[in-house]
């Protein structure tokens, strides 16, 4: 949605009346080894510039899952990106070094399948429980908000993904930018 001006930075942008800065780039990773394509924002701890940020807002590990564990190690997966506990992992290691800047982050979870015809329903699961942990990190640091789109997606409504049924709407990245900006309002 970015090419419309309706992405979900966009919509934070509008709903503060801030500039924003988007560096994400699609189909990145957590754990991304290559260091060329990673370092062109393909490893997600990458797409970081220093800058005078108050806020980060940072999504990822769906990709590292979906692509990453093949189906049949997961849970392997899911420790190195999160130990059940919140502490360690790929995904605390980034946000830590991100706090490090002294801007406060923000971690959003993902759009969860409507339930139909979506390629990602089978990894509903992992989805779950990587969100289960990375909420466990947040509460970790005061300075680190989890927002979570588990109840976002009612059952059966394809209006909030695009034609891929993995990635926001422009209707769901106005949804999701509205409540990153409740957030940031809120503190």
């Amino acid at each position: 949605n970015n090419i419309s001006g309706q992405s979900i930075p966009d919509t934070v942008a509008k709903t503060l009346d801030e500039p924003v800065v988007d560096r994400s780039i699609s189909a990145a990773r957590i754990i991304y080894r290559l260091p060329i394509s990673g370092s062109a924002g393909l490893n997600i701890g990458k797409q970081y510039k220093p800058g005078d940020w108050d806020w980060i807002i940072v999504n990822g590990g769906g990709n590292d899952l979906w692509l990453g564990c093949g189906c049949i190690a997961c849970d392997r997966k899911l420790d190195k990106l999160v130990t059940d506990d919140g502490s360690k992992g790929a995904i605390p290691s980034m946000v830590s070094d991100l706090r490090k800047t002294g801007a406060r982050v923000i971690y959003v979870g993902y759009l969860r399948s409507p339930g139909v015809g979506s390629p990602i329903e089978h990894c509903r699961k992992e989805g779950d429980i990587l969100e289960q942990r990375v909420a466990l990190m947040a509460d970790l640091d005061a300075g680190v908000f989890f927002l979570s789109l588990r109840d976002l997606v009612p059952h059966g409504d394809r209006s909030y993904h695009t034609i891929d049924m993995i990635h926001p709407s422009i209707k769901a990245s106005t949804a999701i930018g509205t409540k990153i900006a409740q957030i940031i309002q809120g503190e």
